[in-house]
């Protein structure tokens, strides 16, 4: 199994030096007294439990999967312990509220911690982040009461939780969904219906799960303005707070799946379960939005996680392993070859691995500052603002980070050649687990739509104008900075691109219809990720510019900043061109086939 090291340089410098964490944290509500003391103290830690506790867990839970009988799940040896020392350790308590017995710290100190953990083992991270973004959820569309009931117990360990949505004969096209909830005299609702690919439905380490469920109600309207949600326990709750008596809600069986073998993907079914309705009638689409939004960075979060253990233990194995000469000339001349890292075909995957995963940890990170303002920023205009920059990034950080992230963790097992290939080495069990991210919380598709479709020709373009114009300040603030001017001078271009081709995809659909839009989304999606991580490549070249200018820091770090930064725009902002081209050709190749001839 390949070993790892947390990313904690690189983390800092980001926090620290780029977007400058303490200076956001002394400005937002509640979190002055996060100061680079307590970033340094949660970082460290986080690395350690990551390191020690979670990585040793990775490849036996992996191995021993997870087990099945009689309705009950049972998880891999050694899950319930380093989920009981999480909680131990105060790590449930980190972003919740005083008033539930949390610390109160912003979010996005657990976001970026989560990237050291599902590294080394995101089905892990997967059960102990579902009860946050349930809460989160409840909190912004539920009751004083709701949160009085379930939050204690959320937040001090005892209940664990899931999202249920997806049906056995719908997923993206929630609208069609048939589970129903019948009020009851006493203000709850029987829930009725069958829920699949439900990650840890049921499980052995918690003493309750709370659910949250898609449901509609007698005579709701068809299609997705038909939709409710509610919260179901496993488990009633006493007058007292304590777990009552079972509630209707059952495990059917778990999926058998290509990887994430250590978290259970249930089959629920819920037999007229007793549930309550959270926020309005027929409002559950707004408050699902909630609850999938968080999921779709924490889905971005997993596969940066998992492409920079590819990049660790591929850059490890370049250095070791001995194979030819150098094109070159001898570089080990006392050796029998050379390590593979000297030959080009492999350095160009190394360098893909790393411009990509250090380029959007520099995204996700701006994602999680953005996601604490639109929680706790000053004023409801703030929050709102904030709100509609994080909705335009979240298509992109979930669909084009998790794209080019199971790419780069595909090349760690490419770059160990058959060894990759082999269990032993761990690299292999990195791409079954990755490749999910590409698919849950919406596919990549689904997220292309989003962005291509209501982000933007809903929305008339305004969102990427508004975001379009930051990016533009910064390029005026450093064209003359002559450290950063090539990268300056080819984001400046490929803005000015990229607002054309949306008039372009924009025209092509008011005049062809809807389908043009389809059948540009995808590329529309990957142009877009390919220019903001430019912007933050460039950002973080002035960065490590001016500290090598001041003689500040690590010189060799940054160093490898400017000569990332410079492989970023040669070598892969040019991947831009195929997807201009895709997008302006049009949904005639794509569409004129008919569906019977695609096997004749």
């Amino acid at each position: 199994m390949a070993q790892y090291k947390a990313p904690l340089s690189d983390i800092r410098y980001l926090m620290n030096d780029v977007i400058d964490f303490p200076a956001h944290y002394a400005a937002l509500p509640g979190a002055a007294d996060v100061d680079r003391d307590t970033i340094d103290m949660m970082l460290g830690e986080s690395a350690r439990f990551a390191e020690d506790v979670l990585h040793p867990l990775y490849r036996s839970g992996d191995e021993e999967g997870c087990h099945f009988e009689n309705g009950q799940v049972r998880l891999p040896k050694g899950y319930k312990a380093a989920r009981d020392l999480f909680v131990a350790n105060g790590w449930t308590r980190m972003a919740a509220e005083p008033r539930w017995g949390g610390q109160g710290l912003p979010g996005s100190l657990g976001m970026i911690a989560n990237e050291m953990m599902g590294a080394v083992n995101p089905p892990w991270v997967m059960l102990v982040g579902l009860p946050m973004a349930v809460m989160m959820t409840i909190d912004a569309h539920g009751s004083e009461a709701q949160r009085e009931t379930y939050f204690p117990g959320l937040v001090d360990g005892r209940y664990g939780a899931t999202m249920c949505l997806t049906e056995p004969h719908c997923g993206t096209d929630l609208g069609i969904i048939k589970t129903k909830a019948e009020p009851q005299a006493d203000g709850s609702y029987r829930v009725t219906g069958t829920k699949i690919f439900i990650s840890f439905g049921e499980q052995d380490v918690t003493d309750n799960i709370i659910h949250l469920v898609l449901a509609k109600l007698p005579g709701a309207p068809e299609g997705t303005a038909g939709i409710s949600l509610f919260v179901v326990p496993k488990r009633l709750l006493n007058a007292d707070g304590s777990d009552g008596a079972n509630n209707a809600v059952s495990c059917g069986s778990i999926e058998h799946k290509m990887g994430y073998m250590a978290s259970p993907t249930c089959v629920m079914n819920f037999d007229g379960a007793t549930g309550w309705l959270v926020g309005e009638e027929n409002g559950g689409l707004k408050a699902m939005f909630t609850l999938m939004n968080n999921a779709r960075i924490g889905s971005g979060v997993q596969a940066l996680g998992l492409a920079d253990a590819s990049l660790q233990g591929a850059v490890a194995y370049a250095n070791e392993r001995l194979q030819m000469r150098s094109l070159s000339g001898a570089k080990n001349p006392d050796g029998p070859a050379d390590p593979i890292i000297v030959h080009p075909g492999v350095r160009q995957m190394l360098m893909t691995q790393k411009a990509i995963t250090e380029g959007c940890r520099a995204l996700i990170h701006e994602g999680a500052r953005l996601a604490d303002l639109a929680t706790r920023g000053a004023t409801p205009e703030i929050r709102k603002q904030v709100n509609n920059a994080l909705g335009f990034l979240t298509p992109v950080i979930k669909g084009f980070i998790t794209e080019v992230g199971y790419e780069a963790t595909n090349h760690g097992v490419q770059v160990m050649g058959g060894h990759g290939y082999m269990r032993e080495h761990g690299m292999e069990q990195l791409v079954r687990d990755c490749r999910i991210a590409t698919i849950y919380e919406g596919t990549t598709q689904v997220q292309a739509l989003d962005l291509l479709g209501r982000k933007t020709l809903m929305a008339q373009g305004k969102p990427l104008a508004q975001y379009v114009e930051g990016l533009r300040a910064f390029c005026a603030a450093n064209a003359n900075n002559e450290a950063v001017k090539p990268f300056v001078a080819a984001l400046s271009a490929k803005l000015d691109e990229w607002q054309d081709l949306t008039q372009k995809v924009i025209m092509k659909t008011m005049t062809g219809g809807f389908d043009e839009a389809g059948a540009a989304s995808v590329d529309y999606l990957m142009y877009s990720g390919y220019v903001i991580v430019s912007y933050w490549w460039a950002r973080m070249a002035a960065v490590s510019a001016a500290k090598l200018a001041a003689g500040e820091g690590d010189a060799r770090f940054h160093r490898a900043k400017l000569h990332t930064a410079t492989f970023w725009f040669e070598r892969m902002l040019p991947r831009t061109l195929v997807h201009r081209e895709n997008m302006l050709a049009g949904a005639a190749s794509l569409m004129s086939l008919p569906a019977g001839d695609f096997r004749v």
